[in-house]
């Protein structure tokens, strides 16, 4: 099936263009890349530093105050404590806290306590930290502060009290053991025996969005998109001179002047005729000069207003006197993005990652296709809890990530491969590898910012 729809595409390939990526001046830049993305004018596409601080405390404070209780309500947690020392943060701090916060200063508790007649969040800090936080206390020193903690708990009086301990997920395990001794201390054996792992708990709060989140998250994608587009053309790459390390560079570079952190540093190959590519191999592409003819992939990570994006896009370097890449590489892409459609279709409200990926194995081996599926969550961080749907180097069952289910405002890395014959290469295999970033609403999936359905040139 998979030949008959190659034979099809390269035939007569009609692929469906996406909207224009987004440029750092008034004037989009004049490529063939502009249909790749998003086109966003004018200065403001990126805030500054300073401006940024309003719309991420907002979205905070919307969390904690509408989603923090209803998750506690959901995981059975009373009274939620993050403790944190100044440089040794619990993961989820940064999440909770209101911006800027450089560091945990000092030792900071964090009390958020779900009750019948509402819902507390609480500093126990020698440095309250403002709105929407009470302080329960504050000032004193060490001594004083921990056993204030202890009293503010036995005065509460929950029930079950969740602290970031887990064996699986390292998102959840935050407390460390110095602080988790210094809690006991300070508790009663009764309350000491309702302590329970907030796991579940932390979970659901990372991998969660709210509208205002994925209202902007399509834009910090759009931004990443675009500045590959940037690098993915005669402005940066010069055939038979441009390294693979250069665009890297570039990539990483750019994203700083833009004042936009990537997560991790670009990663950039090609392939070409004669390049090593076997249907067992899990990656194609090696470093080295970029010369006419190769195809070249990169992926990339950013953080923009707290929410990370993870992207791999390919592109192609034209040949003296060629106006397009051959039309085995447009039906390549074609499969890529069929593969996708696959993985896409295969989520569903309660399924298990480890489901959704045999779903979406199952597809492929129907059409024949030679594909690998590899997709994580995304959100306050690039690589983020929640349902693991397969592994680059384990295409069967993950325990534990894999067996959590995928939840509705929940958002992804749509990431994997697949590996399609070249007419032009004499049926050499490419490997067209892909990831863009979408969510999912309980009902389906939509890409935030597009997705990549026609190749990059670089003339």
């Amino acid at each position: 099936m998979i030949k008959i729809f190659l034979n099809a595409l390269v035939s007569g390939l009609a692929v469906a263009s996406v909207s224009a990526p987004i440029a750092f001046s008034q004037t989009a830049p004049a490529s063939q890349n502009v249909n790749q993305g998003r086109f966003v004018a004018g200065e403001r596409a990126i805030l500054s530093a300073q401006d940024r601080i309003a719309p991420e405390n907002a979205m905070t404070k919307d969390r904690l105050e509408t989603l923090l209780p209803a998750l506690m309500d959901e995981t059975n947690i009373d009274m939620w404590l993050v403790l944190n020392r100044e440089y040794a943060e619990d993961p989820v701090y940064f999440t909770l806290v209101p911006q800027p916060a450089f560091a945990a200063r000092r030792t900071t508790m964090l009390v958020f306590h779900k009750h019948e007649d509402g819902f507390d969040m609480m500093t126990v800090n020698r440095y309250p930290l403002g709105d929407p936080y009470e302080a329960a206390w504050e000032g004193g020193d060490l001594d004083a502060q921990w056993a204030a903690l202890g009293a503010l708990i036995a005065e509460k009086d929950p029930q079950r009290i969740g602290i970031n301990v887990s064996k699986d997920w390292p998102v959840a395990d935050g407390l460390t053991h110095g602080l988790h001794e210094r809690l006991e201390s300070v508790l009663s054996d009764d309350l000491k025996a309702r302590l329970v792992s907030a796991e579940d708990l932390v979970v659901r709060w990372v991998e969660t969005r709210r509208k205002d989140e994925i209202d902007v998250y399509g834009h910090a994608v759009a931004l990443a998109r675009s500045v590959i587009s940037e690098a993915f053309s005669a402005q940066v790459i010069t055939p038979g001179v441009t390294t693979t390390d250069d665009v890297a560079w570039y990539l990483h570079q750019r994203f700083e002047d833009l004042n936009l952190a990537p997560w991790f540093h670009p990663y950039v190959n090609i392939q070409r005729p004669g390049l090593s590519c076997e249907e067992d191999q899990p990656f194609c592409g090696e470093d080295g000069i970029i010369r006419r003819g190769d195809v070249i992939h990169t992926d990339v990570g950013i953080c923009y207003l707290k929410l990370c994006t993870d992207t791999q896009e390919m592109g192609y370097v034209l040949k003296i006197g060629a106006a397009e890449e051959p039309d085995g590489l447009k039906a390549a892409m074609a499969v890529g993005n069929r593969w996708q459609d696959h993985l896409t279709g295969s989520f569903q409200l309660g399924r298990t990652g480890n489901d959704v990926l045999a779903a979406t194995r199952a597809k492929c081996k129907a059409e024949q296709m030679i594909c690998s599926t590899y997709t994580h969550p995304l959100g306050f961080f690039g690589h983020a809890p929640g349902p693991t749907i397969g592994m680059w180097d384990n295409q069967g069952p993950t325990p534990v990530r894999g067996d959590w289910p995928v939840n509705a405002n929940t958002c992804y890395a749509i990431e994997g491969n697949v590996k399609v014959p070249v007419p032009e290469w004499g049926g050499q295999l490419v490997q067209i590898k892909l990831e863009q970033d979408a969510c999912f609403d309980g009902e389906r999936v939509d890409y935030l910012a597009g997705r990549q359905s026609r190749w990059h040139i670089i003339e």
